[in-house]
């Protein structure tokens, strides 16, 4: 039996040749080794019979995207520098030879358009896309700490311009159809069923001429002005890289020196820093990420399969309960339900949805006939109507154990025998929320991170009691709601908020020993995390702080008994953000340190410590604790506890996540290190027993 080949040659009556792009065994084209070698033995036969064959068109055999990317695998199995370069030369030569093609060539493009599928589209003449909401277009090699490596970098700029070309290589961010066609990255955005059609007028037209226009002439090609955009891209980009990734300073040194000596001698310089950023530590750590999502996006949670849901309800229209309605109702596509005690809180949670969907509208990606077509899948009122046909409800009312209880009898009352009951509660134990409940295999912990249309992870905590099929049935229902889930043990905090909690508290005693907020602060940051420490206890409020706590010193001891402030800032009226006074104060989008709160603390505030030990003394407690996780089965491998980490709270993502970064790091001498800070600053440092015995075994999480 032949296997099949991921491209296919066909020439048509009008000695068009088509080729056909389906990688066997894969949902998706990814470009493999395999197809690279084919393709260059296509493009002799092409070569060879160019006086025949009048165009060239390039599509997908998938239905529903066109290239995803290059096989990351390819790259990760790059152990030297070497290695890596024999890997992208070999698709810069394929790939150049298609744009030196004689015969015109067209690329029919729908749904994704990724990273090396973009990359060999840019070697073609025209581009031409549907205008899908499927579609996009990108290169999202940053995002995995390297650059695009097969032209890319040098044929993005000539053909877009130098601004917009930095604006989507150094964020990866993905480009929809009207927005490709306003860039100039594709030539026409048409319905999908003219698609090949149209491509078909374009291969039979002549090669384009592109010439620089005098605005891109002077922006990019003159030496002082290309200089200048290129020191404001890496000023901007480093705000929020703090320069740990290193692969920035990479693709602004390659597009600069392609830009000032030509393709040829930048398509080299590009090969050259690919091979460079692909064995780097960071790059290796985010293809670690990379592949643990993919891997995370085929499992249930269980044994057992999900059920459908196509009704929802939300009890609470507050901040959480209005986010957890967008992402079901206009995510996940369900007809969802709110339940609140005022018509106010409906109207909140309704706005909320509707003002999320009117940046949309205002940014074109959707018309105001397709924002009240989405709207039209939410609505609520006081009481339960409706609430029968729900399969899911997700409660997001006030952290109460005895209001939770009564909302677990009100939806056993008025919804259905399989209805499923999902508590999102930041502290309480699953166990206790259902244990007055006539059906406690329903229910379930469903824990999103707040803002919920925005933060990547759900914790689902089943309890004992939980049937195999709850568990696998939120699991695929968050995953349709555009969250990554793990699923961990139900106890105090679960995981993210276990491990959160001493890096907050050592923050906090940090300031107490005088240190300035906006020096911890900035030390975390750049470290590698979005918001310090300090910040972060403002973003969830002293009044949560305080509910959480006490749970957490109640089931897992005096490690958890922090620093007792949070009682005097609410003393003083300071919540945090919410109320706009916490430990900085709030005017709008404005934040500054609010120095009368040294003075309700009695500190002195004066810098004087190591930025490292800062982020050291932050980090050591987190990253034992995310160990004593993983040695009691709250979390079920550590790739679970890395990826919660870094999607629930930011961890860095260069560093892979807290279990990754202690294997980098060294487990002897992190050990080592943490018996040093226990001498310094308390046993609170002395490394747990999971951290010990691993080191003196060497043996590490993976």
């Amino acid at each position: 039996m032949t296997q099949q080949k991921p491209l296919t040659l066909s020439i048509d009556n009008d000695h068009i040749a088509w080729l056909t792009i389906d990688v066997p065994d894969e949902s998706m084209n990814v470009l493999k080794m395999e197809s690279i070698h084919q393709l260059g033995e296509i493009l002799t036969e092409l070569e060879n019979r160019q006086d025949e064959i009048k165009g060239l068109i390039i599509h997908s055999g998938k239905p529903d995207s066109f290239i995803a990317g290059a096989d990351v695998r390819m790259i990760d199995r790059c152990r030297t520098k070497s290695e890596a370069k024999a890997l992208v030369d070999a698709g810069h030569e394929v790939f150049n030879r298609l744009s030196w093609l004689p015969v015109t060539t067209a690329v029919a493009i729908h749904g994704v358009c990724l990273g090396g599928g973009l990359e060999l589209s840019l070697a073609c003449d025209y581009r031409i896309c549907t205008d899908a909401d499927t579609t996009r277009l990108g290169l999202p090699e940053v995002q995995l700490g390297i650059l695009p490596g097969a032209g890319g970098t040098q044929r993005l700029p000539r053909l877009i311009g130098l601004i917009p070309a930095l604006d989507i290589i150094l964020t990866g961010k993905q480009v929809r159809a009207r927005k490709a066609k306003k860039l100039g990255l594709v030539d026409d955005a048409v319905p999908l069923s003219i698609l090949m059609d149209t491509a078909k007028l374009y291969a039979q037209k002549s090669k384009p001429k592109r010439r620089l226009t005098i605005k891109e002439f002077a922006l990019s090609r003159t030496s002082v002005m290309r200089r200048l955009i290129i020191s404001q891209a890496e000023k901007k980009a480093q705000q929020k890289a703090r320069h740990n990734y290193p692969a920035i300073g990479h693709i602004l040194d390659v597009i600069n020196y392609g830009l000032a000596n030509g393709l040829k001698r930048g398509l080299d310089y590009e090969i050259h820093h690919f091979a460079e950023l692909a064995v780097t530590p960071e790059s290796q750590a985010l293809r670690s990420i990379f592949f643990a999502t993919t891997e995370m996006k085929k499992e249930t949670g269980s044994d057992a399969l999900p059920i459908p849901v196509n009704g929802v309800g939300v009890l609470g229209g507050g901040l959480m309960g209005a986010g957890i309605a967008y992402v079901s109702g206009i995510k996940a596509g369900a007809a969802v339900r709110i339940k609140d005690v005022s018509n106010d809180g409906i109207l909140h949670a309704l706005r909320y949805s509707h003002q999320l969907l009117e940046k949309q509208c205002k940014r074109r990606i959707l018309t105001p006939a397709q924002r009240q077509k989405k709207m039209m899948q939410l609505s609520g009122g006081t009481d339960f109507t409706g609430f029968h046909h729900a399969d899911v409800v997700v409660e997001a009312v006030f952290e109460d154990l005895a209001l939770k209880q009564q909302m677990v009898a009100d939806i056993e009352m008025h919804a259905n025998e399989k209805t499923i009951f999902a508590t999102n509660t930041s502290s309480l134990p699953i166990h206790q929320i259902a244990e007055k409940a006539a059906r406690p295999e329903n229910i379930v912990g469903l824990h999103y991170f707040s803002p919920v249309e925005k933060m990547p992870l759900a914790e689902i905590i089943p309890h004992a009691g939980t049937s195999d099929q709850t568990i696998a049935t939120v699991v695929d229902f968050s995953r349709k709601q555009g969250k990554t889930p793990i699923v961990v043990r139900d106890s105090a905090g679960f995981y993210v908020n276990r491990i959160l909690v001493p890096y907050i508290y050592e923050a906090i005693r940090i300031l107490l020993d005088g240190e300035p907020m906006e020096v911890i602060d900035n030390a975390l940051m750049n470290a590698g995390f979005p918001v310090g420490p300090v910040s972060l206890l403002d973003e969830v409020g002293m009044d949560v702080g305080a509910k959480i706590m006490p749970v957490l010193v109640a089931e897992h001891g005096e490690r958890f008994k922090g620093p007792d402030i949070v009682n005097t800032m609410l003393k003083n009226d300071r919540k945090g953000r919410k109320n706009g006074r916490g430990f900085y104060s709030y005017k709008g989008k404005k934040k500054t340190p609010d120095k009368s709160v040294y003075r309700l603390l009695n500190v002195t505030p004066e810098a004087s410590m190591k930025e490292q030990d800062i982020s050291l003394r932050c980090l050591f407690p987190m990253l034992n604790e995310a160990v004593r996780c993983l040695d009691e089965g709250v979390i079920r491998n550590a790739r679970d506890g890395d990826i919660g980490a870094i999607f629930g709270i930011g961890f860095p993502p260069f560093t892979g996540g807290p279990f990754r970064y202690m294997e980098q790091y060294g487990l002897v001498r992190l050990v080592e290190k943490m018996n040093e800070f226990a001498n310094l600053y308390g046993d609170r440092f002395a490394p747990c027993d999971g951290l010990v015995s691993r080191a003196q075994e060497e043996r590490g999480f993976y």
